[in-house]
Order: C-alpha cells, then sequence, then structure tokens
C-alpha cells in the first residue's frame, strides 16, 4: 500500500461470533466490514464492500478458524474483494476479552504476551481460546504483519476498589489477583463517548449507563469519562443471564450439583459458560434470542420465560447503576440484541419508568441505526447506539503501530 493509505484490519472474535473492518487508517475510512455470525450453530457470513450492499451467505463455521478463512478469502475476492493479497495489510488489531492486572492498556503481540492471554483463558473460557485462535490464524498467514492486543479488560481498571473487590478473604486477592475485572471494555468506551455526544454533554462530565445486549451481556456505570463499577467480574460468566451462561447464582448451587450430579468443578462451570442462560431456560431451543422470540410468539412458554428474566436482569442492574451513579443522564443500549431488537428495548425500559424513563415507540422503532428512542418528557434519555469496537481496535493498533 502506498504511503498515503495505511490499511488497518479489526478482528474481533466473541464467544459465538466474529466481526470484522478493514480500515484506511489514515481517514478512518471503511473499505470493507462484516460479521460470522452463529458460530458454533450453523453459521452466516454478512460481508460488505464500502458502497455495496451486503450480502450474507450461510457457511459451515464449526470453530473460529473456519471464521476467519472465509473473512480473509471476502477480502480477497477477485469481484468483491478490496485487495489482492494480504502482502497489502499493514496491522491487524485483535479484541482479547481478558489481560488481567498486567494489560491496562493496548499492547503488540509477541510470544511472551500470547502466552500470558492463554493464563488468562480460565479466566474467560469462552472468548481467549477464540481470541488466540483468530491471532494465531493470522500470525501463521501473515507472519511479518504487526498486531496487537486491545484488551477488553482495560476500560473497567478506574473501578475503584470497593467496586472490584470481592467478600472473599484478601489473600486471594494478595495471591491469585482474584477481584472483578470487567469485560466488552472496548465497546463500553466507545458507546458511552457516543452516547455523551448524543445527548449534547461533555464526556467528562457525564453520567452514563450503557448495556451491551448480546450473546454475552453487561451493563456498566460511567461517571465523568470513568467507568466505576460493571457487572461483569472475575470471568465473563458474572452479571446479567446471558445467551449461554447463567450470570448471578449462589455460589451453593455448585456444591448441590456436584454431590447430586457427581460432577466436577469443571463440569460443572461448562455447564454454567455453555449450557445455561436464555439457552437453558427456553428449554434448549437456542442462544440467539431471535429464536427465542420466534418460539415465544408461537407460543412457547418456556421461551416467553427465558425472555423475561433475560430483560428483569438487565433492569435490576440498571437500577443498581442508577443509586450508584446518583442518578443517570443517559442509558444506552449496544451490540447485537441493544441496537437491533426494539422489543427487547421496550420490555427493559417498562422495568423503569419508576426513574423517569419513558419510550417512544416510534423512535424505538430502529434496528441498527443511532438515535434518541425516549420521549421528550423522558428524565432520562434513552438511547440506541451501534458499537464499533472495531474502529476503536483499530485506532489503538495505528497509535501502537506508528
Amino acid at each position: 500500500v502506498g504511503s498515503e493509505m495505511c490499511i488497518r484490519d479489526s478482528v474481533n472474535c466473541g464467544s459465538s461470533s466474529l466481526k470484522f473492518q478493514f480500515i484506511d487508517s489514515e481517514k478512518e475510512e471503511v473499505l470493507a466490514k462484516g460479521v460470522c455470525e452463529r458460530i458454533g450453530i450453523d453459521g452466516t457470513l454478512t460481508y460488505a464492500k464500502e458502497g455495496h450492499a451486503k450480502e450474507t451467505v450461510d457457511k459451515d463455521m464449526p470453530t473460529h478458524t473456519e471464521a476467519i478463512r472465509y473473512v480473509l478469502d471476502a477480502l480477497m475476492d477477485s469481484s468483491k474483494g478490496v485487495i489482492k493479497s494480504l502482502s497489502e495489510v499493514d496491522a491487524v488489531g485483535h479484541r482479547v476479552v481478558h489481560g488481567g492486572e498486567k494489560f491496562t492498556s493496548s499492547v503488540l503481540i509477541d510470544d511472551a504476551v500470547i502466552d500470558y492471554i492463554k493464563e488468562c483463558s480460565d479466566l474467560a473460557p469462552l472468548h481467549n481460546p477464540a481470541n488466540l485462535i483468530g491471532i494465531e490464524a493470522c500470525k501463521k498467514i501473515m507472519p511479518d504483519v504487526p498486531m496487537v492486543a486491545v484488551f477488553d479488560t482495560a476500560f473497567h481498571q478506574t473501578m475503584p476498589k470497593k467496586a472490584y473487590m470481592y467478600g472473599i478473604p484478601l489473600e486471594y486477592y494478595d495471591k491469585y489477583l482474584i477481584r472483578r475485572y470487567g469485560f466488552h471494555g472496548t465497546s463500553h468506551s466507545y458507546v458511552s463517548k457516543k452516547a455523551a455526544e448524543l445527548i449534547g454533554k461533555p464526556y467528562e462530565e457525564s453520567r452514563l449507563i450503557v448495556c451491551h445486549l448480546g450473546g454475552g451481556a453487561s451493563v456498566s456505570a460511567i461517571s465523568n469519562g470513568r467507568c466505576i463499577d460493571t457487572s461483569m467480574g472475575l470471568t465473563p460468566l458474572e452479571g446479567l443471564v446471558m445467551g449461554t451462561r447463567s450470570g448471578n447464582i449462589d455460589p451453593s448451587i455448585i456444591e448441590v450439583i456436584a454431590h447430586k450430579e457427581n460432577k466436577s468443578i469443571d463440569d460443572i462451570l461448562h455447564i454454567l459458560n455453555k449450557e445455561s442462560g436464555i439457552y437453558a431456560l427456553s428449554g434448549n431451543i437456542s442462544s440467539d434470542i431471535r429464536d427465542i422470540e420466534a418460539a415465544s410468539k408461537a407460543g412457547n412458554e418456556k421461551a416467553s420465560l427465558a425472555i423475561e428474566i433475560f430483560c428483569y436482569s438487565i433492569a435490576k442492574y440498571i437500577g443498581a447503576y442508577f443509586v450508584a451513579l446518583n442518578g443517570a443522564d443517559a442509558i444506552a443500549f449496544t451490540a447485537g440484541i441493544g441496537e437491533n431488537d426494539s422489543n427487547i428495548r421496550a420490555k427493559i425500559c417498562s422495568y423503569l419508568e419508576c426513574l423517569g424513563c419513558k419510550v417512544d415507540d416510534k423512535a424505538n422503532d430502529v434496528h441498527g441505526e443511532e438515535g434518541i428512542i425516549s420521549t421528550a418528557d423522558s428524565k432520562v434519555k434513552l438511547l440506541a447506539i451501534p458499537t464499533n469496537e472495531e474502529l476503536a481496535i483499530a485506532r489503538e493498533t495505528v497509535a501502537l503501530v506508528k
């Protein structure tokens, strides 16, 4: 690529999805973007070259490895691609979920960084291994291209001790750094800044609640540009009821299941991470809220209950963070469900009327677009904001590579 155009490829591997953007970092223009969804279920690839209509095709994606390959093939496709070869890629930025306390900012990836990400995999079993697949696949194909890890945990490092310490013996923090870390930080950072812009208030003077709702889901409280609390904890398992994760449970449940079912701790954690959440509550219909909503509309009572529990768990955290912030200027909904599902947003907000939140049904009829979805007299602004973790990742990547 010529000196006037530096290309950055942002790769964001989630537990069941992979988002990507191919970006001209000098102009911050997206040349191509897309998403692989339903990885491990069946698989679809949505791809769009800038200025062209997006195309969605079904692809067999049992793991993230296949998803990475389909993305690279699309970028180099003779008719719809944006590059002729991978030699045109200047750098790759990767979302990595867990950086522990060691990584509080983005870093260039080397063998030591990869080893530490592996060490943190026990803390993020659905994500760090997937992130490593993306990193290792790209390094194998593009061994001389600089790669950057952008950590989800970094944004939440501003939390005070009263928010991140657990009520367990202090020696476990001193020895093993067991504490709340929080996740989806790249998204919470990007969306909270956008939320401040949308309501016309300086970021450093705003009180914001961000709801990142996808297969993984979390809520964060941002005061004057700093995260002060967030729902996920030591691992992404804590907090809300999610796609396949249980969220908060009484820890004694683990003991009861272990004794009753003769299962090991590893067995139970697998169940809590990969076989619980709305997937389990719906009667194993799906971990995708769209499938569960379709079943609910068809009269499936388990599916309806799963949706109610999902929305209720989110509303409870919003209420808690409203107190932590001593009020909020805005509540923003983002990620796959938060951006696109007007019914879920409305159901969550129905619990928030006591806070003076009022949804405008017409304004709420947005799906992937940015906007204020509350009425003019709502005491708290309600927002739908598409996240752009890939652009945030690209910016971090540019800063380090330069």
